[in-house]
């Protein structure tokens, strides 16, 4: 495992684990929304760091995981099709769905390829114009940007075998849902640092205001997280919530305004389903009429089927932050980053994985 004081920022961190042990006065429960944050805290080690009157919790911030088996098989059947070329980020590959993955659609002679931006799958259809080529567009408001940019490049040049299979969320209104659930109980919520940076520290005032919760955004040092935690101990304690910038080099209170304007004249809200909280309104994105011939669903008819969860996989309520990986009873037996019964194992801001990877059960009993 590595820990703090492999990186470069130890002496603060400590310092900062330190202080947060002088300034707890009662438990703290916070939820760290994004799976990077997840990720970077397993592998610096800061749980290490905290007294034990701070609880964290893991929430929905992984985009490949909040995606619904029905969405994932939809994804594998299109792959299966003759002329498609299927273009996607490498986290989805090996998702598994109702009837297999990505990868196991590959192994069965399917065209996927791995790309590391949207425009790389468009150069892909200008490059193979006799086949059709589909961008699985999975993610939050930090990638539908450049996805948006991408559609609007296609309609520019005219390129007409490209189109894209929208599958973004965006992070507010599942925070609104997650809120008013009796079985979640936080004080505080560590707010995503590049999903704020497009949409603003200004977009989760709501949470303060409305349901009394301390929020702070954060970036991904380990430092970085540290200071958001110890701005959330206070804000608790002083029963003062309010949403606090702690990642002002990077994040503004109003957001990316060319980047807003981007998605918004690309793309319309409309209801999505996310796995372990049902259909939420407004949380999705679709495309609007004008780009409708870029809309994969539309053009090739693709159905999607009605979400079956995997047996005894509780990724959902993983996903809500009121199970924890270990008290899954496929987790490290029948559910491993080599196996994966549920998206959260595999992907790689996947709570399941951060545990598994970084030694989460050891720490957590």
């Amino acid at each position: 495992m590595k820990y703090v004081d492999e990186y470069r920022d130890r002496d603060l961190a400590r310092s900062l684990g330190s202080h947060l042990h002088r300034l707890v006065r009662r438990p703290v429960r916070i939820m760290e929304v994004c799976g990077t944050h997840t990720m970077a805290i397993f592998r610096h080690g800061l749980r290490s760091l905290l007294p034990p009157e701070i609880r964290l919790v893991s929430g929905p911030g992984c985009p490949v995981c909040v995606t619904p088996a029905g969405v994932i098989d939809a994804f594998v059947e299109l792959a299966g099709r003759e002329g498609v070329i299927i273009a996607t980020f490498g986290d989805m590959i090996r998702v598994p769905g109702s009837n297999g993955s990505l990868a196991t659609a590959r192994a069965g002679g399917a065209d996927i390829r791995i790309v590391y931006s949207p425009m790389d799958a468009l150069q892909l259809a200008a490059r193979q114009p006799e086949q059709e080529v589909v961008f699985l567009s999975v993610g939050f408001e930090t990638t539908t940007p450049t996805i948006a940019a991408t559609i609007l490049e296609a309609q520019r040049t005219g390129i007409g075998n490209f189109s894209v299979f929208a599958a973004n969320k965006v992070m507010p209104p599942p925070l609104e849902v997650l809120m008013q659930d009796p079985e979640l109980q936080v004080d505080g919520l560590l707010c995503p640092g590049h999903v704020s940076s497009i949409i603003g520290a200004d977009a989760y005032t709501f949470l303060a205001r409305d349901h009394g919760l301390a929020c702070a955004v954060a970036g991904f040092e380990p430092a970085d997280i540290l200071q958001a935690i110890i701005a959330l101990v206070r804000q608790v304690q002083a029963g003062e919530p309010v949403v606090e910038n702690c990642y002002p080099r990077v994040v503004t209170a109003s957001g990316n305004a060319r980047a807003g304007e981007i998605v918004r004249a690309v793309f319309k809200p409309v209801a999505s389903e996310w796995r372990g909280l049902g259909v939420i309104a407004g949380s999705g994105l679709a495309l609007r009429s004008r780009y409708e011939r870029f809309d994969a669903a539309t053009r090739l008819s693709v159905t999607v089927a009605p979400s079956r969860e995997p047996a005894g996989c509780r990724c959902g309520r993983i996903l809500k932050g009121t199970c924890r990986p270990v008290d899954c009873p496929l987790f490290g037996s029948r559910c491993t980053p080599a196996a994966p019964v549920g998206p959260c194992m595999v992907s790689s801001e996947g709570t399941c994985a951060a545990w598994y990877r970084y030694g989460g059960l050891a720490r957590e009993k």
